[in-house]
């Protein structure tokens, strides 16, 4: 694919904003690359607390929603909570219950099984808890759009409350939103059109844990007690993928010093079985470490074993029930890889990497899998994907896009091919009857008004700065920006023509390039780069020939200059502190 390194360019007076927060003025430009620009917001980007959370009594709906459960638990009415299958909804289930049961409420809990029940809410699940005595359903991370199953537990007599965050589902009529009427009982999430709360991007456990200060002080429990559960909202922030921006950026700081001293047994044998800390976890450790052994329960087994987990009291419980996740998400590594490779033989085979929205039927996949396939195969084509799956009752799907392609609105203009989808514009689910999958193909593609620039990748440069200008104060600062995450992303630097005076290849599998450079101002810099080194060696070989590639790689100094899309870091080797980059990309 032909890359497109691009350096944003916003102004400010970077220089007058490092001298009023004391930081570098490349640290202000950072900043200022993220949209933060009124000096209160720097001011609360930086260093902010919990002043910047937001109240949340705001949110429409909530008071009423809070009001029916205490009105039920004093009524001593079962409450069963609905939640979902990954970190967010697990998250969120278990912040739900914990909170319930410090109030005093008989309250039980059923995630759906992904195989049997699917997404969300249904009528099975409704008719189990009617079978159970259950009078009142109180969902998480679900239920916006399962206007049907409410409708039927409502006809059931029984009541419904939704904490949700996903998008209000919508006709759309000659380009104008109706947005579709629920029946449930009271409705908590900021995307509802008329609701007042400042910030709309919330995750699924981040609500809940909302709706239980609220319930917390309106049964005359300290609010602070709530507090708990931040390092639950602050995980399934991150591991939801939602914008890493304001209140959340906010609630994941907050969670993670709460997480660096957890004393919750299940997040302890989760991190320590990783071969972690508490106190050095951060966003990309839940992202990447942590938060797939939750996902891997519901995708291979059940997200109970997940819920388990959290709720043990003990390490001895807590360590098998992590033991168990870890295997279970090695299980999922080895699946997903061979995944990928059915779905890439396909793309070859079928002509599908000629389609606009490329949609993949790979009818043996795991369905539980098809979403982490999708979105493997959407960074290597840079299209939007779909992944179809044989399921009990037709064919289910996961997607995922690309920024300039809202793939749930999209999926609204051919809604009636599906049985169910929902989703966001950058991810979606959805099931269909098998015989409607030609159809899905051609309407997806013939309304998709995407061009070939949409396609080119982007790489988005916060900053060509100089090798030179790196120091380990700069660096320090850097930490500042944390955490890092969808929106936040990790800073982004490049620079150009710098001399490689020597690759060579470490590591234990071979995989690891180490480079010795000479920066600007003639001083030897080391760094490092994790992707192939063949693949490296074999641009070398063709751009500077047979001779400068083996002078390079016997170390002998070469005449190979690059551009390099780079992270600086500090690298601690017996005892020695040096400055090296991580080279991402180069050229």
């Amino acid at each position: 694919m032909n890359e497109r390194w691009i350096e944003i360019r916003k102004g400010a007076d970077f220089a007058k904003i490092g001298e009023t927060f004391s930081i570098d003025p490349v640290i202000a430009r950072l900043i200022r690359n993220r949209d933060v620009t009124e000096m209160d917001e720097i001011r609360s980007y930086l260093y902010g607390g919990t002043e910047g959370l937001h109240d949340p009594r705001t949110m429409r709906d909530m008071e009423k929603a809070v009001s029916i459960i205490t009105d039920k638990i004093k009524q001593g009415k079962q409450i069963r909570i609905i939640g979902d299958y990954d970190i967010d909804g697990v998250s969120a289930t278990y912040i739900l219950l914990k909170g319930l049961r410090r109030v005093g409420a008989c309250a039980s809990v059923k995630i759906p099984d992904r195989m049997k029940d699917g997404y969300g809410i249904n009528e099975h699940l409704i008719l189990r808890a009617k079978e159970d005595g259950v009078d009142t359903i109180l969902t998480c991370d679900n239920g916006i759009a399962a206007l049907d199953a409410i409708a039927y537990a409502k006809k059931e007599g029984m009541t419904v409350v939704v904490t949700d965050h996903h998008d209000i589902p919508f006709e759309e009529t000659d380009g104008e939103r109706h947005y579709l009427k629920s029946e449930a009982d009271a409705i908590v999430n900021p995307h509802q059109p008329d609701c007042a709360y400042p910030y709309k991007m919330l995750c699924g456990a981040a609500i809940a844990w909302k709706f239980i200060q609220v319930l917390y002080e309106t049964c005359g429990i300290p609010v602070e007690e709530a507090d708990e559960f931040l390092e639950n909202a602050a995980f399934a922030t991150v591991g939801d993928v939602v914008d890493l921006t304001g209140e959340n950026r906010l609630i994941v700081r907050l969670g993670l010093e709460k997480l660096h001293h957890t004393k919750s047994p299940g997040m302890r044998a989760l991190i320590l079985q990783n071969n972690l800390r508490p106190e050095e976890v951060k966003s990309y450790h839940i992202g990447f470490v942590l938060g797939p052994c939750i996902n891997a329960s519901g995708r291979l087994d059940t997200a109970k074993r997940s819920l388990e987990l959290l709720l043990a009291e003990d390490e001895k419980t807590a360590s098998a029930y992590a033991s168990d996740l870890i295997a279970l998400n090695e299980s999922r590594k080895d699946m997903t890889h061979q995944g990928v490779e059915a779905a890439c033989e396909k793309i070859g085979a079928d002509g599908i990497d000629r389609q606009k929205v490329m949609i993949i039927y790979l009818p043996d996949c795991h369905e539980s899998l098809a979403g982490i396939i999708a979105g493997r195969i959407r960074e290597r084509y840079n299209h939007p994907v779909f992944v179809l799956t044989d399921a009990e009752d037709g064919v289910k799907g996961s997607g995922r896009s690309i920024e300039a392609y809202s793939m749930y609105e999209e999926m609204t203009k051919c809604k009636d091919l599906f049985t169910k989808f929902g989703g966001h514009p950058m991810a979606a689910g959805l099931s269909l009857p098998k015989e409607n999958i030609p159809e899905f193909v051609r309407r997806m593609n013939e309304n998709c008004t995407l061009t070939e620039a949409d396609f080119a990748p982007v790489v988005n440069i916060d900053i060509a700065m100089p090798l030179c200008y790196i120091t380990e104060r700069l660096i320090g600062q850097l930490n500042l920006l944390e955490p890092f995450g969808k929106e936040n992303t990790k800073p982004v630097f490049a620079a150009r023509n710098i001399l490689v005076h020597s690759a060579r290849v470490v590591g234990k599998n071979a995989n690891v390039l180490r480079l010795s450079l000479v920066m600007e101002d003639g001083r030897w810099m080391q760094a490092v780069h994790f992707g192939d080194p063949e693949d490296f060696f074999s641009y070398v070989l063709e751009k500077y020939g047979e001779q400068e590639t083996e002078r390079l790689k016997a170390g002998r100094g070469s005449k190979v200059a690059m551009s390099f899309v780079y992270y600086p870091k500090i690298n601690e080797y017996n005892g020695e502190r040096s400055i090296q980059i991580v080279v991402q990309k180069y050229r």
